[in-house]
């Protein structure tokens, strides 16, 4: 369907891709793995030519007897989504917030002139239904949907046209388990149903060794093995590709310190939202957290899982005394929590997020960055910069880094800087909202490392939330399974993953793919 050869690319004469050759068969599957930056993005950015000024691409990108770049500008784009379709990472970006899902389907149709109105709309809703919206009017917006149903809004509009060759980047990064196990079904059977051939781009081992017929992988903008995805991932002959193997099954060394002293207590919380409105009136409540109840104690880490929108966050929320409850009562190192409680006890308490990059100010030096929970104490201590430089120190940055800007780091070192920042006021717990999940597996392993030694040093209690069982596995020493609200199990992390007793917990266990030792992705309960 497409052969690269020897394709390098430049910007403004930095290498960024070097000699990359490879070639997708018909109706195959064939994973692109590496690291954040090893070029993986941008080697199918040169193949849609969507690259930036002074870029200069070298080499043969062919789609059968078409050379893409060779191709001017407007070739390109009656290629685009005609030939080739793409699925971004997050389908929230890519979508337009403002315009229906349906016409943001059809306009694929209307821009290639495949279709009249009328037309495009019938198509639109039969390419809706075949990637499972069939149930979803297309007069919704996407803010209307959940996550992964945007994801199936993005792939209807990737394949509106039937294009040869779908490029996948990174589709499912931000999805539970479940989810995440669907949209790979779907576009599994979307390559074997509608004979296109997928380029999927991931970080994640596991998702390959089940997905995909061949794979490359990719370090530093160059292929360093190919194969068959058995043999590369069974034989491991290149360093960087048993790095990445190990890293996707790291086990940080940890040292259990839960004591019996409760610093956080839960009981038979109940967070409600108004019903949604009909006509004049509005439904009943919706119970976005119906009667939780658990404890954190000193140097415990407990993990919180479920699917999206199964009332993690709003739960979290509502510890963190942003949210008010509706029910039950929720005491922080003995003190009820609300959203006015003081503000020193808010310092006893942060919280690490997903997505570092969109909790920094960009204009803001990481001095202050780090500095602004200070804001919490009484009066900023006056030995400021020393606290700052040591906060720095204790997550492996330093001193000098002071003086940079976000975006002067890369991925990993933001969720450093973020860490940072939650230990400033030397807190007693650390809530981590997929704190990991963006981050490719030899940098997520680094940043468990740390989280682990931190604990150790510390003493700091973690309240982890997740939809990475492998994390969760990793880090914690008990979990909370939570579904449309409530806690539907909870105890030991290795005795819930090895011998759950909730049927909601065999069925995340289930979806969630696992490497073995031989490169193969199982998907058992029995992790």
């Amino acid at each position: 369907m497409i052969r690269i050869d020897a394709l390098s690319l430049s910007i403004h004469g930095l290498p960024i891709l070097r000699d990359v050759s490879l070639a997708i068969g018909k109706g195959q599957i064939f994973g692109l793995v590496g690291e954040s930056g090893s070029g993986k993005s941008m080697t199918a950015l040169a193949l849609m030519q969507l690259l930036p000024h002074g870029a200069e691409v070298t080499g043969r990108a062919i789609l059968d007897e078409i050379d893409l770049l060779t191709k001017s500008e407007a070739d390109m784009c009656a290629l685009r989504g005609n030939e080739i379709g793409m699925i971004f990472q997050e389908p929230m970006t890519a979508l337009n917030p403002v315009q229906t899902i349906g016409d943001q389907v059809a306009e694929t149709l209307l821009i290639h002139d495949a279709a009249t109105r009328p037309e495009a709309r019938r198509i639109a809703r039969d390419r809706l239904d075949r990637v499972g919206l069939s149930h979803i009017g297309m007069d919704r917006f996407p803010h209307e949907l959940s996550g992964g149903q945007r994801q199936r809004v993005c792939i209807a509009a990737a394949i509106a046209l039937h294009p040869r060759l779908l490029i996948a980047d990174e589709p499912t990064t931000a999805l539970d388990v479940t989810t995440q196990a669907q949209i790979l079904d779907l576009l599994k059977d979307l390559v074997a149903e509608e004979g296109m051939s997928l380029l999927l781009i991931t970080h994640d081992l596991a998702v390959v060794s089940d997905m995909a017929d061949h794979v490359a992988v990719m370090q530093n903008g160059e292929i360093v093995e190919q194969g068959p995805t058995a043999q590369v991932l069974g034989q491991q002959n290149h360093p960087y590709t048993r790095a990445l193997f190990a890293a996707s099954s790291h086990q940080p060394d940890r040292t259990r310190m839960a004591g019996r002293a409760p610093l956080l207590d839960v009981e038979n919380v109940s967070r409600l939202y108004p019903g949604p409105r009909r006509g004049l009136t509005r439904g009943d409540p919706v119970r976005a957290v119906d009667g939780v109840s658990f404890q954190l104690h000193k140097g415990e880490s407990l993990g919180l899982v479920g699917e999206s929108g199964c009332g993690k966050s709003t739960l979290t929320r509502a510890i963190l005394g942003l949210d008010p409850i509706q029910g039950g009562a929720i005491r922080l190192f003995g003190e009820p929590v609300t959203p006015s409680m003081r503000n020193d006890l808010r310092a006893g308490i942060q919280v690490v997020f997903q997505d570092p990059y969109g909790s920094f100010n960009p204009r803001w030096q990481v001095e202050k960055l780090v500095a602004e929970p200070f804001h919490l104490m009484a009066a900023p201590p006056p030995d400021r910069r020393d606290r700052v430089a040591e906060a720095l120190q204790s997550v492996g940055l330093q001193p000098a880094d002071m003086a940079k800007y976000p975006h002067e780091f890369s991925g990993g070192q933001r969720q450093r800087i973020a860490i940072a920042r939650a230990l400033i006021t030397r807190p007693r717990i650390l809530v981590l909202d997929e704190a990991v999940s963006a981050l490719d597996v030899r940098v997520r392993a680094q940043i468990l490392d740390l989280l682990a030694d931190l604990q150790s040093r510390l003493h700091l209690s973690y309240l982890f939330i997740s939809h990475d069982l492998t994390v969760i596995r990793a880090i914690t020493d008990r979990v909370l399974v939570m579904q449309a609200g409530r806690i539907v199990e909870e105890g030991e992390t290795e005795t819930v993953f090895t011998a759950p007793a909730h049927s909601y917990t065999r069925t995340l266990l289930a979806a969630a793919p696992r490497l073995d030792i031989m490169g193969r992705a199982t998907t058992n309960a029995a992790m």
